[in-house]
This record gives C-alpha cells, structure tokens and sequence, in this order.
C-alpha cells in the first residue's frame, strides 16, 4: 500500500476510534458465547435506552420541525439525504408521506441517498465520501431558498451528508443536521443540529441498530408533526389519507365515521360526493354544506379541516 493511502487509513482509523458510535465494549467481547435467548435480551435492554436519548432532543427536533413547517406552508420540501442507513431511512421516511399524508410523490418530501435509487440495496462504493455527489443530487432538485434539507449520517462527518448541508446553506435553504455522535460537524454545519447520543452498538460499529433507531424515530417526528402543523391530520386523524388500495378506502371510511359519527349510508353519500377524499367529506358532513362550497372553504384555509370547519360556523 502506497505511504499517501495509509496516512489517509490511519488518520481515518483515529477519527472513529473518537466516535461514540464506534466505542469497542469489553463486556460485549463474548456476547457470542451467550444463549439465543441471553443475546435478545441483552439487544432488548440496548434498544430500550433509545427513546430517552430522543426525549433529551425534543426541544432541538420542536425548533427544526417549526422551522420546516413555516417553509413547507409556503411551497418548501423536505428533503432528506444520508448515505447507507441513514440513506434508506430518509427514503422510507419520504415515501411513506404520500399515502399517509398525500402529499406528491418525489415533489413535498423527498429521499436522496448516495448512489442513487440502486444504493437502497446494493451498496454504491465511494458515494458517502463524496461532498460534490451531494451537491449534485440537490442541484437536480432545483433547491430554493424554501426548501428545508436534513443531513443524516451517525456519525456525523459523512461527506455525503456534509457536502447536502453546504450546498443548501449556499443557496439559503433551511438546513437540519442529525446525528447520533456529539459534537459533530455536521450538527455545527446546519441550522438546527440534533445529536442522538445513543452510545456505543451492541456490534461494533454497526450503526444501523441503536443509531438506526434513533434516526427512525426522529425522521418520523419531523414529518409526522409538519404534516401535522400543515393541516394534514384533525386530530389524530389522517384526513388527508389517500385511498389508492381497499384497505386505505375501508380506512377512510373509518376515518369519517370517527371524525362525524355519521352512519354508513351519509359516508358513502359525502365522499362519493367529494370524489373519494376525506376532508371535504368530513366537512360537508359536520359543517353541512355541500361539496363545492367545502372545497371553497378548506381552499380559503389552506387545507386546515379546524379552521374550514370554525369558518363555516361563523354567520
């Protein structure tokens, strides 16, 4: 091996012997000698500790989340990028807010991950180190100033993620770092910085366990609670549901019937009515008015079913 490449190992070889994430536990060291049994118990304890990491975060992740809400209300995406787990788990994020929230696929909240769409199963060799791969990927998007971009990464330091909060700050787009190692310089390179200390994985290194989880449950907080800040939701109801399978039709019947106790036979009257969306048919079944003038008014409050709702109350 040539003396340029093995400084380069060295000094990345004591980079991560620094990394929480990365910590060698002596207690851990014969973990394969235990029962099945002994092994899941032992994991079950670790992952057990994670959502206190995430509670001791809440006030960092309520900023982020106000802060992409405001943007987003006015034609902003959210936008993920990661490389590897962190990668993937932005992706996922991204396409479940389509039928969950119905949001437009690929346009509100989007998933990049280096290497591109064949990297959620096949690992792309080199593309987490490359802050301009990053730059690109955003650069395709067209990034505007309203768009909000979160850089995941464990570690912290992935170039991947770096190189997406650069670029975004370079264009003034609202930027969210979030890692699970204190400290890092991808929180101090972002707007809003969340660090996850989750301590040290059950498998050296192996950061798509605890890390893994932390990252889950905050990604599900920052588009669960915006979509919920942009009238996506009544409650804890997904009004904004799309019912593109059985399941999701049966579900926004459902969903109806909770927000209007209204009986089966007004159901299918409101959302045939409003071709299928639950919003509306909620609002013409509570406010009782008929669709066209439910559509005139949740179009008057930006989709916010409460508001619609106290408009059509007022003389």
């Amino acid at each position: 091996m040539n003396e340029p490449l093995m400084t380069q190992y060295t000094e990345l070889r004591r980079e991560l012997e620094t990394l929480t994430t990365e910590a060698f536990r002596p207690e851990l060291a014969e973990i394969d000698r235990l029962s099945t049994l002994e092994i899941a118990r032992t994991m079950n304890a670790e992952d057990a500790t994670v959502p206190a990491a995430v509670a001791g975060r809440l006030p960092e992740i309520a900023a982020a989340i106000d802060a992409i809400a405001d943007r987003m209300a006015r034609g902003g995406r959210l936008i993920y990028a990661g490389a590897g787990t962190a990668g993937r788990l932005g992706v996922l994020d991204a396409s479940e807010c389509p039928p969950t929230f119905n949001t437009t696929p690929g346009r509100e909240v989007v998933g990049l991950i280096a290497g591109g769409p064949e990297a959620m199963v096949i690992s792309v060799e080199g593309a987490e180190d490359s802050r301009e791969f990053a730059a690109a990927d955003l650069k395709a998007l067209d990034l505007t100033p309203e768009d909000s971009v979160v850089g995941v990464s464990a570690s912290g330091r992935t170039p991947y993620a770096l190189g997406a909060v650069e670029y975004a700050r370079s264009v003034g787009a609202l930027t969210v770092g979030l890692s699970c190692n204190a400290d890092s310089p991808l929180a101090a390179a972002a707007d809003h910085g969340i660090e996850v200390v989750v301590g040290p994985e059950l498998v050296v290194g192996s950061t798509r366990l605890k890390s893994g989880t932390a990252q889950k449950l905050v990604l599900n907080m920052l588009s669960t609670i915006t979509m919920i800040r942009l009238g996506k939701t009544y409650g804890s109801l997904m009004v904004d549901v799309r019912a593109s399978n059985e399941k999701l039709r049966a579900r926004s019947r459902r969903i109806v019937a909770l927000a209007t106790g209204a009986g089966d036979a007004a159901i299918e009257a409101a959302l045939t009515a409003t071709d299928g969306e639950v919003k509306p048919a909620i609002l013409t079944l509570l406010a009782h008015v008929d669709a066209a003038t439910a559509s005139r008014l949740l179009t008057a409050s930006a989709g916010h079913l409460r508001q619609a709702l106290e408009s059509a109350a007022r003389p």
